[in-house]
């Protein structure tokens, strides 16, 4: 430290004489200094006294005015200790003298209305928490170690990095103040080994920081990195000591290296002219340890005091400048001399250098609103292959497109060539999502994201996203894909062959119907129902326009004309049959012993007055039907991960259960009374006939809800329309079919005489019962 010292008293002379030998910069104007290096914190406040006092008195005056203020010195630079500026600084703040410190970097010192005629060359350790931030963040270092050594300058930047960790995803897995104890700092060595943490940010002064990676060497810490602050990045005796590469790879913030030109031949210049440094202003109790420490600077290597650390030496070369540069505007100085004399005093400078703005080394060197520098940092790695023992491998400025720059090709890591690790748990597999485990963000389960769902880990590593319903994901998935929209095309083969046959059955029903009224008045067409034939095939019709709606995209008509008109025009068919089947029976079982009643039935056109009935009471149930949820188009995603399947809900379940219910109900009747008229006359006998077509009703619908069970596809629809057509030519061909059979294949038995016959054989076979 004590060359350290003395290095930076050497640049601040250097620069002095530079500008007083300058023809450009305050051109017959000479810069004088003072230069108090205080051995004790006692001597720090006699020197700050001393140096707010009048000139021409001596003593220490609140002025009235600015104007009248003329204190010993204009201006103070130093010191680069943050703890002592946050003290002094404050005592210089009501006379507004300037404050140029070229190494006191704490955050605090950039809060303006405390500390308003603070200004540093230095930047803020604002700037340098960002800086290690993103360090830590590029290499994926999330577990990371705090150390520190309590001071304000070590306290302020461990604060500004806890506040800050969260937004990089970083955790804090350990904090320390470096203790003093042996004990302490082995427990503390202990603790950062049982928590894994590999990597050890140490924020710190010097001395505390120099005494801390000693006693990692010789606790045989190893296989860690170590990043510095800007205090002990390039310190010269750690960077020497033959074992630091055993604690692993340290990584240095550093201000950025500017060489002076000329401070080499200044310093072995100076330093040959005098083999002593004289000691002034030193009390005499401290006056034995001070020569002391002047004599070894006497002896000093000159090379070594001229290398020693050059990381501030810039800070101070530019301090010197930046007063220069104010008294060079105040003075009004041109290359020709300096047009305005008479005295410069402090609140001037102050305001100066609020506007101050030059080059110097081909930098800028300018003050923001709160007296700091914009950031200029490199980032170093120790390297004792490099003649200087580091290496620069990025920096971190002002550029507002560039800020953060980092080649990690250029570091030699410990772990042979790999970035090490330093995270508490490791990161999830794609397509799983963090699950956390702890009190820390950094520590996690991984849990894969379920089937629709899917991982956006830049955005919340923690949530699996549901996929929008036009979307699907497989298990672990880290985006959607789009479903393709199905639903039955006309033009598909199996479209195409439920259509021709519904044409087919419209066709078939047509000629029923002109054979039937061609032989309106045979018995066989009166047999089967005369007049309500013609009703039942016009239903048959109307019931089959209900499979056009099964195609295409449902939309809210197709949904509501579906089912709906085929339960009221087929429920019309079955109630015809289940009419017809049990006036036969009356004729034959039940006219006898109920004339009356049989004769009440027939004034009254009771077949006809059923079949209404029973039609409009299904006509008012698929209405509750429509009217209180009807069937609407619905797309079905949960069937298939990779499709939506258009088709059509039920809309009201109970209702739907009502409106099934009634048809299966009119079924069982029907085929209760054609069962009770099977010993009627052969021609008279419905039940094979209604039998048959009442089990193809009810295989068709098993087959429909068995494959309903089991497949959710598109082709359901034509499975359901197909369906429907099985049972509409279960009546046509069950029913009508025979009818037509005889009407023109066997005339003979379409005659009265015939019929007759068959009677009276009934009635014979009866009456011998």
């Amino acid at each position: 430290m004590l060359r350290l010292s003395y290095q930076e008293l050497q640049v601040l002379r250097f620069a002095v004489e530079e500008i007083n030998n300058s023809t450009s910069l305050l051109p017959g104007v000479f810069l004088g200094y003072e230069v108090f290096d205080y051995c004790s914190n006692f001597l720090n406040l006699e020197a700050i006294i001393d140096y707010i006092s009048v000139r021409s008195t001596g003593s220490v005056q609140v002025p009235r005015y600015y104007i009248d203020y003329q204190p010993k010195v204009e201006a103070v630079i130093g010191t680069s200790v943050s703890s002592k500026n946050l003290v002094f600084t404050p005592i210089f703040a009501p006379y507004l003298l300037p404050v140029l410190s070229h190494g006191a970097s704490s955050i605090r010192l950039s809060t303006r209305n405390l500390y308003p005629s603070h200004f540093r060359t230095i930047p803020s350790d604002k700037h340098q928490v960002q800086a290690i931030l993103r360090v830590l963040q590029k290499f994926k270092w999330n577990w990371v170690a705090l150390i520190g050594d309590g001071n304000d300058y070590s306290n302020d930047g461990l604060q500004a990095l806890k506040q800050q960790v969260d937004s990089f995803g970083i955790c804090v897995a350990y904090e320390a103040i470096i203790p003093q104890e042996p004990a302490a700092v082995t427990n503390l060595f202990s603790n950062i080994t049982f928590l894994r943490i590999n990597t050890i940010v140490v924020f710190a002064s010097t001395e505390s920081a120099v005494s801390f990676i000693q006693a990692a060497i010789a606790h045989n810490v190893s296989g860690k990195v170590w990043i510095g602050s800007e205090t002990w990045s390039l310190n010269r005796q750690l960077l020497m000591d033959s074992k630091i590469q055993t604690i692993g790879t340290v990584i240095g913030i550093t201000i950025t290296i500017v060489p002076l030109p000329g401070f080499r031949e200044f310093v072995l210049r100076s330093m040959a002219q005098s083999s002593r440094v004289a000691c002034i202003n030193v009390a005499q109790e401290d006056r034995e340890r001070c020569n002391q420490e002047c004599l070894l600077c006497s002896k000093a290597n000159p090379e070594d005091i001229a290398a020693e650390d050059p990381m501030y030496s810039f800070s101070i070369y530019s301090a010197v400048y930046a007063f220069a540069h104010s008294v060079h505007s105040l003075l009004g100085c041109d290359n020709n001399g300096c047009q305005r004399s008479g005295q410069v005093l402090p609140y001037m400078i102050f305001s100066q250098l609020k506007t101050v703005k030059f080059d110097l080394l081909n930098y800028t060197v300018q003050f923001d609103e709160n007296g700091d520098p914009p950031p200029n940092y490199e980032i170093v790695v120790w390297d004792k292959s490099m003649p200087q023992l580091y290496k620069t491998i990025g920096s971190y400025s002002a550029d507002p497109q560039n800020p953060f720059i980092l080649d990690e090709k250029l570091i030699r890591w410990h772990t042979n060539g790999t970035v090490p690790i330093s995270v508490c748990s490791v990161e999830c597999k794609t397509g799983y999502r963090r699950k956390t485990a702890g009190v820390h963000q950094c520590c996690f389960d991984c849990e894969i994201c379920a089937n629709g769902t899917y991982l956006n880990i830049t955005a919340d590593p923690y949530t699996c996203k549901e996929c929008r319903e036009d979307e699907w994901a497989d298990p672990g998935s880290t985006s959607c894909n789009k479903r393709t929209v199905e639903y039955l095309h006309y033009g598909e083969t199996l479209s195409v062959l439920v259509l021709m046959s519904a044409g087919t059955l419209f066709t078939l029903s047509g000629a029923v119907a002109l054979v039937f009224a061609l032989h309106c008045n045979t018995p066989v067409v009166k047999s089967a129902g005369g007049n309500m034939c013609f009703f039942m095939l016009g239903c048959l019709s109307l019931s089959g326009l209900s499979i056009f709606f099964y195609f295409e995209q449902p939309r809210w008509e197709k949904c509501i004309l579906r089912n709906p008109m085929f339960a009221v025009f087929y429920t019309a068919c079955l109630s015809c049959l289940a009419v017809r089947s049990f006036q036969i029976v009356c004729i034959f079982k039940m006219a006898s012993k109920l004339p009356k009643a049989y004769d009440f039935w027939v004034k009254n056109h009771g077949q006809w007055l059923a079949v209404v009935t029973i039609t409009s009471l299904q006509a008012l149930l698929c209405a509750v039907w429509i009217g209180t949820k009807a069937p609407q188009p619905f797309n079905n995603t949960r069937s298939y991960k990779d499709q939506i399947i258009c088709e059509c809900d039920i809309g009201n379940p109970y209702a739907f259960v009502f409106v099934i219910a009634f048809v299966a109900l009119l079924s069982v009747l029907c085929f209760v009374f054609s069962y009770a008229g099977t010993d009627l006359p052969k021609n008279y006998n419905e039940a094979k006939c209604i039998t048959f077509s009442l089990l193809i009703f009810f295989f068709s619908w098993i087959l429909y809800l068995t494959a309903y069970l089991i497949y959710k596809g598109k082709y359901i629809s034509a499975i359901n329309a197909g369906s429907v057509l099985a049972s509409l030519y279960g009546i046509l061909l069950g029913y009508f079919a025979p009818k037509c059979y005889v009407i023109l294949l066997k005339p003979e038995h379409n005659t009265p005489a015939h019929f007759q016959t068959c009677i009276q054989s009934y009635t014979r076979n009866i009456s011998s019962m």
